[in-house]
């Protein structure tokens, strides 16, 4: 038997244990062990030391795990070259019901069990069918794999809100936070921790190690088409203080934070999917705003970032290289100057920034070599393992440089105990996800965004006469079943006779010039528009007719307000509106507080954190009591 460490300082459990199989178990209620000295004779530490080496094995767990990294370095000093460059694969798998058999299971199983892929990047389903198609797939793989999915709005951005069609069922998810942008308009780091932290509890309870979140980009360019009110706002230091304190939620509670996208995709009017973009400022302006927010989450202990596909010319000079492909980014900036040491992750490589200029095969290798550990979403996953397994063969990609990220990648997942436990146990989730405790901090975080930048003739709160005729035209995508849900559901609750009209970008002019005249028999008309930051689904400004529609109820002198559930900067179409609220996202706590708040059911507080140009700067916002 090997040596015994000396187990006096466990002695109280130790003494309850050999009472009881001295003497039987205590009764209920019976006298309790005698106290222990404050200094103990050391003759009665050899003397426990004694009774210890007759104890049997199952006496007292002992703690025998091995050195931390043991087991990462174990494992990778028995792989194949084909295996260490398949955990650098992180492909892209939706989170639906694949029977076995069917060809999304078989995608799956063939590139966790033959190709070894390192890990998955699970996309939208429930809870349960997310956490039980990753346990089946834990079990398939040789080594455990490291999971991730966007949760930028917590677990609930990729689980939360599936409906039953065409009867609309809701059948409920996980925990849906607004906008990071309604949390830079609370400017509270508490909450923004408590949204790190529900973030991270939902995400380990569905088997998921890696949140994408949060984003970090300083949205300084009102034209931005993909960041927008994905980023906490446009000041770098509000930005940084968040970021770290959502940083310091997801990390402290069993979760690997990333940050994105680096080093910085704010100061852009370019969509990286559509093309590479480029930022052309200086290194100094890049150190005072777009780095700032990336140091301090850092600094907090952050343990993954992702990088930008886009290029900056005053940090990897004429090349071209998108950020992504860029030793001077990623290694010199990111690794030798800011000293972080986490992981590395490409931003998906299926992007035109990418694919449309290189092959999977190459653009893996560069990434690579320019400093990357994980390859995110290649277009082909076959291309990009062939390439690098090449690569490594032929020299160009020495193999200590892939050992270096293929050991950070297990290091990683050895921290998570999932050497240990690889699969979640399916009835947790019910307890941990979506609760009443996590939703209502979205909610808080909700109420305390909503931000009025107008207020014409005090217009807001409303009177809220239930016999009032009220108008609600929600501007929404066709496919966004959700906007206008929960808006109209609260408005209609006050108001009975509540009409609610949907347009979307394609609705012709008859149906706006309808709705004109049922305008004028209303006594208030409400416009909410679900403008996200998405603009390859051409989602990122209002329709041309949208904003004549709302300029002519000014000019009717029809009492409106305006709801920006998404976009700020949408004021610019219909400057001289009457009332403007700014809601920040279309999430189902977004909607009810804004609804909320017009009818004057708490206080409006929020400021904005971007200037809305001609109209707001940053920390403008109308404080309207509670009714």
């Amino acid at each position: 038997m090997a040596p015994r460490r000396s187990l006096f300082h466990l002695l109280p459990a130790l003494a309850a244990w050999v009472a009881a199989s001295c003497a039987g178990a205590p009764t209920p209620g019976g006298p309790p062990l005698p106290a222990l000295p404050e200094e103990v004779p050391e003759a009665w530490v050899e003397a426990v030391d004694e009774v210890v080496e007759e104890l049997p094995e199952e006496a007292f767990p002992l703690e025998t795990s091995p050195e931390p990294g043991a087991w990462a370095a174990t494992v990778l000093s028995g792989m194949t070259l084909e295996e260490k460059v398949g955990q650098l694969i992180m492909p892209w798998v939706l989170g639906d019901f694949a029977p076995e058999g069917s060809s999304g299971y078989e995608r799956v199983r063939r590139m966790v069990e033959d190709l070894h892929v390192g890990g998955l990047i699970m996309s939208v389903g429930t809870p349960i069918e997310v956490a039980a198609k990753v346990n089946v797939f834990q079990r398939r793989a040789k080594h455990p794999l490291l999971i991730a999915a966007d949760l930028e709005t917590g677990a609930g951005f990729r689980m939360w809100g599936a409906v039953y069609m065409p009867g609309t069922l809701e059948l409920g998810g996980a925990t849906n936070f607004p906008s990071l942008m309604a949390v830079g308009a609370t400017r509270d780091p508490r909450l923004a921790y408590e949204m790190g932290r529900v973030t991270a509890v939902e995400a380990r309870a569905t088997g998921i190690h890696v949140p994408f979140a949060p984003v970090l980009d300083v949205n300084n360019n009102p034209a931005n088409p993909i960041i927008n009110t994905r980023s906490f706002g446009e000041d770098p230091a509000l930005v940084g203080e968040l970021g770290a304190a959502f940083v310091r939620g997801v990390q402290e509670h069993g979760a690997i934070a990333t940050g994105k996208h680096f080093p910085g995709h704010g100061d852009t009017d370019t969509d990286s999917h559509l093309a590479l973009p480029t930022i052309r400022v200086s290194r100094e302006r890049m150190d005072s705003v777009e780095l700032r927010p990336f140091r301090e989450a850092i600094a907090a202990g952050m343990g993954g970032i992702m990088t930008a596909h886009i290029t900056i010319p005053s940090i990897n000079g004429g090349s071209g290289d998108a950020a992504t492909l860029s030793p001077r980014v990623l290694t010199g900036l990111l690794r030798d100057e800011l000293g972080f040491g986490g992981i590395v992750f490409t931003d998906a490589m299926d992007m035109q920034a990418i694919s449309g200029r290189l092959g999977s095969g190459e653009a893996a290798v560069r990434a690579l070599l320019a400093g990357a550990d994980v390859i995110l979403m290649p277009a082909s996953v076959e291309q990009a393992i062939g390439g690098l397994t090449q690569a490594v063969r032929s020299g160009r990609v020495p193999e200590s440089r892939l050992d270096e990220s293929v050991l950070r990648l297990l290091l990683a997942k050895e921290a998570l105990d999932l050497h240990v436990e690889r699969e979640v146990p399916l009835e947790g989730i019910l307890g941990k996800v979506g609760i009443p405790a996590n939703t209502a901090a979205a909610d808080s975080v909700a109420r305390r965004s909503i931000t009025v930048l107008r207020n014409e003739r005090s217009l807001l709160p409303l009177a809220g006469t239930r016999s009032a005729r009220v108008l609600s035209v929600s501007y929404r995508r066709t496919t966004d079943v959700h906007a206008g849900r929960y808006f109209n559901r609260r408005l209609r609750s006050t108001y009975p006779n509540l009409v609610t009209a949907d347009v979307d970008r394609d609705t012709p002019p008859a149906v706006y010039d309808g709705l004109l005249r049922q305008a004028r028999n209303s006594q208030l008309v409400v416009v909410s528009t679900y403008v996200t930051a998405v603009s390859y689904s051409g989602s990122v400004a209002l329709a041309q007719q949208a904003g004549a529609f709302i300029r002519s109820l000014q000019e009717a002198g029809i009492p409106h307000v305006v709801v920006s559930f998404g976009n700020p900067y949408l004021i610019a179409d219909f400057p001289r509106v009457q009332a403007y609220m700014l809601a920040w996202s279309g999430s189902a706590a977004s909607q009810l507080a804004a609804a909320s708040a017009l009818l004057g059911d708490f206080e409006i507080s929020g400021r904005t954190p971007t200037r809305v140009p001609g109209f707001a700067e940053i920390g403008d916002g109308i404080r309207i009591p509670r009714k």
